[in-house]
């Protein structure tokens, strides 16, 4: 059976990865349902890739107020916020058997490729397909800009 998308985006909030009733900022049972969900999409034939959030661990400008710290900071501690949420996706649909490829405009080429903007929709370093089929692509943050938001598809307002 033909998928009825061929490639989809995902915006997965990163308080949508929360226990509400522990207080965890990372509920395994929500990676785990998210895990099977993406594959059975992926099983398909659909390409998947994924933005996440951050929010469940820091929230850019609400924590830099709530806090004390200046606001380009505080965006950067959400930008990093979204990098573990990230590698915490990858780490449990690589262990529900996808292939995964985590990426973030912020160096840090030891846990995550850099993230270059014609890049994922053309090729991998070993020539396969970012967006191929066996692939999910994960961005985490998809930009460093202070100011941006990964739900936004413009710079919030100062």
């Amino acid at each position: 059976k033909k998928p009825k998308y061929r490639r989809i985006v995902l915006k997965i909030s990163g308080e949508a990865l929360r226990n509400d009733k522990t207080g965890e900022a990372i509920d395994s049972a929500v990676l785990d349902r998210l895990a099977e969900e993406l594959r059975s999409i992926q099983k398909i034939g659909t390409q998947v890739a994924l933005v996440v959030g951050g929010g469940n661990i820091f929230r850019g400008l609400a924590g830099a107020r709530s806090n004390g710290t200046d606001r380009t900071t505080g965006d950067n501690m959400g930008m990093l916020a979204t990098v573990i949420n990230g590698l915490a996706l990858m780490d449990r649909l690589e262990k529900a058997g996808l292939e995964v490829r985590v990426m973030t405009a912020i160096p840090m080429d030891r846990i995550a490729e850099p993230f270059i903007q014609r890049r994922p929709a053309t090729s991998n370093a070993d020539g396969s397909s970012f967006s191929s089929p066996a692939r999910v692509t994960l961005t985490a943050p998809p930009t460093t800009l202070p100011l941006y938001a990964p739900t936004k598809s413009a710079p919030t307002p100062s």
